[in-house]
């Protein structure tokens, strides 16, 4: 947090020092995340992603943007390469719908139409909020995980988490005031229920329902004994992450003032 806020306060400085310019824009992509059904591969993509975002550029290096992002992720232990995912045999999906202030630092001064480079590297950082809502497919059917209390929490988990974004990309301007970006982001995120699985597995008798206790342990789907109560179900780690890549269009209205 306190870099974040130091980062506002530099944002804040340069409005007042330079010349200023709005900028819109959307973005498309994929999805993916890393937790307790992906614990190894940190770009591996499950699903597509969107964005609209509006941006104030404060100079040709700094800018702040306000972003929204639905995107798509998931994973299914059945087509895990490890055979103690396939014997455990949970699966999820979730759509996360993420709101974002992110601060963005240009290598290179940057202001299409206007300024000295046509490209520039750059990384940014903030602070978003995401709605989440693991779901899971059961005999036809889709269910939401989260009242099901598949791990015998005595209330339901949380549908929103703080996260952290961070990442970095390219942006080039390729047209008058038009750019083209691509980068890569990820959350660090405040939940280990994006899929629904974080500990161990409960005692059966005290979950709510028989769908709860049929979705909590599916290792019986595949023809393997029915795990004990306190077994690992998760991987203990306390926080999944996701992230974002994908491909940026946006359109800069540039002042007078940022030509000279």
């Amino acid at each position: 947090m306190p870099k974040f806020v130091a980062i506002i306060f530099l944002l804040f400085i340069s409005y007042h020092l330079q010349a200023q310019t709005w900028e819109i824009g959307g973005a498309i992509g994929g999805a993916g995340y890393q937790g307790d059904l992906n614990l190894n591969n940190p770009v591996k993509l499950s699903g597509l992603s969107g964005s609209i975002f509006a941006k104030r550029n404060f100079n040709g290096y700094l800018s702040a943007k306000l972003n929204y992002t639905m995107g798509k992720i998931s994973a299914d232990d059945s087509k895990s390469s490890s055979e103690q995912f396939r014997d455990r045999n949970l699966s999820f999906s979730d759509n996360l719908k993420e709101i974002s202030l992110i601060g963005e630092f240009n290598f290179m001064k940057y202001i299409p139409d206007a300024g000295p480079n046509k490209y520039t590297p750059y990384i940014y950082s903030g602070i978003g909020y995401t709605a989440y809502n693991p779901r899971a497919n059961y005999q036809g059917q889709t269910y939401s995980l989260r009242d099901l209390r598949t791990e015998g929490e005595p209330i339901p988990y949380g549908k929103r988490t703080m996260v952290i974004p961070y990442g970095a990309g390219l942006k080039y301007n390729f047209n008058s005031k038009w750019t083209v970006a691509g980068d890569i982001g990820y959350r660090f995120t405040f939940t280990d229920y994006l899929d629904d699985v974080s500990t161990v597995y409960p005692d059966p008798t005290k979950l709510p329902s028989n769908l709860a206790r049929d979705l909590s342990d599916r290792s019986s789907e595949v023809g393997k004994p029915v795990n004990s109560p306190g077994s690992q179900r998760g991987d203990f780690k306390k926080r999944d992450t996701y992230f974002f890549i994908g491909f940026t269009i946006s359109y800069t209205f540039v002042t007078q003032s940022c030509y000279y």
